[in-house]
């Protein structure tokens, strides 16, 4: 677990101002006064247990930042972080989704996007990548992104590439994770082809942007969702995210039918 040397009260107030909220406002959602909170901030008072899991509770801390503020108060971190194969419900469900979504394409990665599980469909579009990226730990924003990937198969790469781009910064602006500051500095790097826009999003009209593939099959496109655990009470289990993408034509969901009938993968 990381150590940190900041005093409770500073990674409580770059919290409040990550999440662009006043003293006041931060208070009065948590039930504390303006008053001890400003103390809290500034060092003059030490919050309890319970002050602390009320103001993260309204900041949306993630858990590993959490345990990270109740070290810095003093206690012991509350909330354990096992390794998925120790969490054997949690692993059951994830298989049971990964499972359950064929012939989809799905995939249960961490919140620095390394892959934790994947399902048949998933593999199987996979397949292609340089042997290089496929060594664990398998990142899949680098799985799709970068040259040796799916990279030079997807038709819309630039948009594309500025919705990975902004979905990272949004994620980093909610977890602080510097792990997603690398990864966004990283992919800002990678070539994007004719037109590079360097991650602004052209307009348009679309209601999402799709993921769009060429591949044997024909062109293919996707539509992607995400599902977390509800109300996680480990580390592990609060950054895991199960990416589906579903498809956006007819013709893509005659493919992953095909798909699945010869691989013998049960449909539902």
């Amino acid at each position: 677990m990381t150590v940190t040397t900041q005093p409770v009260g500073t990674l409580i107030r770059r919290w409040r101002q990550r999440r662009r909220l006043s003293q006041l406002e931060l208070s009065l959602a948590a039930g504390v006064s303006a008053r001890h909170l400003s103390f809290v901030e500034t060092g003059r008072s030490s919050p309890s247990r319970e002050m602390i899991e009320r103001l993260c509770a309204e900041l949306d801390v993630p858990l590993r930042e959490r345990n990270l503020l109740h070290l810095a108060a003093g206690f012991a971190p509350p909330y354990a972080e096992r390794q998925l194969t120790d969490l054997a419900a949690a692993r059951n469900a994830v298989d049971g989704v990964l499972r359950g979504l064929d012939p989809n394409p799905a995939v249960a990665v961490d919140v620095g996007w390394d892959l934790v599980a994947a399902n048949h469909a998933a593999e199987v579009f996979l397949g292609g990548v340089s042997e290089t990226l496929r060594r664990p730990p398998i990142n899949m924003i680098r799985m799709t992104l970068a040259p040796g990937g799916l990279a030079p198969q997807i038709r819309n790469l630039v948009r594309w590439r500025a919705e990975v781009l902004r979905r990272l910064r949004r994620q980093w602006q909610r977890t602080a994770d510097p792990r997603l500051a690398d990864l966004i500095d990283e992919v800002r790097g990678y070539p994007a082809g004719p037109g590079d826009d360097h991650g602004e999003l052209p307009t348009g009209n679309d209601l999402v942007v799709p993921l769009q593939l060429t591949t044997e099959h024909g062109d293919l496109a996707f539509l992607y969702t995400t599902t977390v655990f509800g109300s996680p009470r480990d580390v592990t289990l609060d950054e895991i995210a199960v990416e589906t993408f579903f498809p956006a034509d007819d013709h893509t969901t005659r493919v992953l039918r095909s798909l699945a009938d010869h691989s013998g993968t049960v449909r539902h």
